[in-house]
């Protein structure tokens, strides 16, 4: 190698290092600064002098919603949120990455509100390519009205995992060399809201809305987004380096520890998985269910 190719190499080189570099965000911690764009009712919308706490408002006149100024391509996205106290029933809380686009890539939190005495429902999903039904719904092992907790979304090249205080309750591989459509190439905006889902969230849409509890409030705190942030070209994102630590093949499967309260999980707190739903698939399900879960 002759001294310019030498130096084309090293220049190319650290170029895409610093591109590397330049991708991966760790938030701010400030929602003025990282989710600055409303993107329903702002008068639904409130954010403490700092930044640090938002809630979410909704009434009988709106919803509200808020998005992350940034799109990404895989990370891990954390989010603190205290639900809805008292009777919640007919409402939707929804924390989600989606791709903005006609045939979208989503990765969902509902979290499906009751009547005092039930327990709230935390419903999740995947769309691939603008396709869904791929619900799994569980019941949270504590009230979620009384205090913060955390809700994670993990998704790089290998799979994307659902955490609840850093429990896995529901895991989605990467299986497209069998078959099976997942989420790799469109880049994704973090957004949260809160709406009317009266028709179907609670008992099927059997118990609706009580207007007389309203307004409505999800509280938001602490989070932290730690991501490749989109800049156009995928390569940045899709590599393994110190900053892009979420693809590193540690992270490709689930522990020894995850795996056994994932199974906890399963066992004692799922009430659907659309992959044990004959009926509804015609005795044909989605071909990742019959796939290894981690």
């Amino acid at each position: 190698m002759n001294n310019f190719s030498t130096l084309v190499f090293f220049v190319t080189a650290f170029i895409y290092l610093f591109h590397i570099s330049l991708a991966s965000i760790v938030s701010t911690g400030d929602f003025n600064k990282d989710f600055p764009v409303i993107t329903w009712s702002p008068n639904h919308v409130n954010t403490s002098a700092d930044g640090h706490t938002r809630s979410l408002i909704f009434d009988k006149e709106s919803g509200s919603g808020i998005a992350s100024n940034d799109t990404y391509l895989f990370g891990q996205f954390d989010m603190k949120i205290k639900l809805i106290p008292g009777n919640s029933a007919g409402t939707v809380v929804a924390f989600y990455l989606t791709s903005y686009q006609p045939n979208r890539d989503e990765v969902d939190f509902e979290f499906l509100g009751n009547v005092p005495g039930k327990p709230y429902t935390l419903q999740t999903n995947v769309y691939v390519d603008g396709l869904d039904d791929r619900e799994q719904r569980i019941n949270l092992w504590f009230d979620p009205t009384q205090d913060f907790h955390t809700y994670s979304i993990l998704w790089n090249l290998h799979q994307i995992v659902f955490m609840v205080d850093r429990v896995p309750i529901r895991t989605y591989r990467n299986h497209a060399d069998k078959g099976a459509k997942y989420p790799r190439w469109q880049p994704m905006g973090l957004q949260l809201s809160i709406w009317n889902g009266e028709t179907w969230a609670t008992d099927g849409g059997k118990t609706k809305i009580d207007w007389s509890k309203a307004p409505f409030i999800a509280s938001l705190g602490d989070y932290t987004i730690d991501a490749c942030v989109w800049k156009g070209n995928a390569r940045f994102c899709r590599g393994e380096s110190e900053n892009n630590w979420w693809n590193k093949e540690k992270f490709s499967t689930l522990t020894w520890t995850q795996r056994r309260l994932f199974k906890w999980v399963r066992k004692y707190h799922l009430t659907y998985d659309y992959c044990m739903d004959n009926q509804r698939f015609q005795n044909n399900l989605p071909i990742e269910c019959s796939l290894p879960k981690y």
